[in-house]
């Protein structure tokens, strides 16, 4: 039955959600209240449903921003925690790069290292290749000049640890209530606080609102009438209008369906997760053709959740304007968004050009649509903020699954505690020009 009234009302249950759930639960609990009927987590179709549900599950610090790095460093510990619970593995993570970023990726180890995240930096083509020559021995990548191999981190299969984090907030009285379409949100007369939430089941009425709703933020921001355009000043204190406030970016994933020991390391162990950002002419391993000369970049890792070696590569722009974007069916159910033939060419073709393990391997992979679309800020970074009072925005611009800790923050938040870590994802950095600083890798996201 759905509730005519509750305390804290959350939108969405994926990571963002149910974290913040958990999270207000847990403190809810240590003041000696209950929780039955004061928070409540809804969603349109269910958990994990949305791109929580399809995540490759990469969880990493490799941020070129001090901000992200220091917000990562905190979830990383939260999935620390319980990795059994959230079926997360601390296998590590490699980022793999050309010359053009060793600088950018040296300052990201010194500044892992300031803040006791644990890491090794290589540098120098020898020394590189080496490095992964002793744990791949058919490593061929070329013109490798830097390895980051972050100790911490590693990945976590999607759907169990959504459902594993649901068991969290349930324990604690949470409810989840799936079926649930907002329609609409009302808001007071004269405060313009958030009143309550219409749905396809009734009205709710609400203290507090709490939208943790991945690449739906878009309607979410609109039901919220807050601004489609803005004024952004970007670093150089150049000021530009009516810059769109969301994007979106079709995200490119998929998988080869080969045993995932096939990338078990020389002494035969699970490997880190493998990211490799590189200018070096990728060259087609099906017919020897240029696929590209331009910087490309991918990430892979053994899965026994995908069945085999799962990963992706750069995501690429939609061209559709954002407000007719059609979000629904997602993901893979997308007759629109999904990876295509020109990905998988891509990708395997990468496959092998770091391993000689993977030449020949095209047959294998695995022609099922994946991947999905991801809603990005201006700066690709996020946004946490409180709007109206009682209104909170969880807008990850696609970090979201790996920021298992963010849901915590917000609940601090909204119990009243300001969270340093969040201070630098305001809305109001866009018209401040307090964004973050960009690294040259060819993901939008690093």
């Amino acid at each position: 039955m759905t509730p005519k009234e509750v305390q804290y009302l959350i939108v969405g249950a994926g990571i963002h959600g149910l974290s913040t759930a958990w999270r207000i639960a847990e403190r809810l609990i240590s003041k000696g209240e209950t929780v039955e009927d004061k928070v409540i987590v809804i969603d349109k179709s269910g958990i994990a449903a949305g791109a929580s549900g399809i995540a490759c599950g990469v969880v990493r610090n490799n941020y070129f921003q001090p901000a992200m790095r220091n917000l990562m460093a905190h979830s990383v510990g939260v999935w620390e925690s319980d990795p059994q619970a959230f079926s997360y593995h601390p296998v590590g993570y490699l980022q793999i790069s050309c010359d053009s970023m060793r600088q950018d990726v040296s300052q990201i180890f010194s500044e892992q290292q300031s803040i006791g995240y644990e890491s090794v930096f290589i540098e120098g083509e020898k020394k590189s290749e080496q490095y992964m020559k002793n744990m791949f021995d058919d490593w061929q990548a070329k013109g490798i000049t830097s390895v980051l191999h972050e100790k911490k981190g590693g990945y976590a299969n999607n759907t169990k640890s959504i459902y594993g984090l649901a068991k969290k907030a349930e324990q604690l009285g949470v409810r989840i209530i799936s079926g649930i379409e907002v329609k609409e949100i009302k808001s007071e007369s004269v405060s313009k606080s958030i009143k309550s939430v219409v749905t396809n089941k009734g009205t709710i009425s609400c203290n507090h609102l709490i939208v943790g709703a991945g690449p739906w933020v878009r309607d979410f921001w609109n039901m919220l009438d807050l601004p489609k355009v803005i004024t952004l000043k970007d670093l150089s204190g150049v000021s530009h209008d009516n810059v769109d406030m969301w994007r979106f970016w079709q995200l490119e994933e998929g998988v080869l369906q080969v045993e995932p020991e096939l990338l078990k390391t020389n002494d035969g162990e699970m490997p880190p997760v493998i990211h490799v950002d590189t200018d070096a002419p990728l060259i087609s391993d099906v017919d020897g053709s240029v696929i590209t000369e331009e910087m490309w970049g991918i990430y892979y890792k053994p899965d026994w959740h995908f069945g085999g070696i799962q990963g992706g590569a750069s995501p690429y722009k939609v061209k559709t304007p954002v407000d007719k974007v059609a979000i629904d069916p997602y993901g893979p159910s997308s007759p629109e968004f999904v990876s295509g033939g020109e990905f998988a060419h891509m990708w395997v073709s990468a496959l092998a050009h770091c391993h000689k393990r993977f030449e020949g391997m095209m047959p294998k992979y695995h022609n099922e649509p994946s991947g999905g679309i991801g809603c990005f800020t201006p700066d690709s970074f996020p946004v946490f903020d409180c709007f109206f009072d009682n209104a909170t925005i969880i807008a990850d611009s696609n970090h979201g699954y790996k920021m298992l800790g963010v849901g915590r923050l917000i609940a601090d938040e909204v119990m009243g505690e300001k969270q340093d870590l969040l201070e630098p994802f305001r809305f109001e950095r866009f018209e401040k020009g307090n964004l973050h600083p960009t690294s040259n890798s060819p993901f939008p996201w690093s």
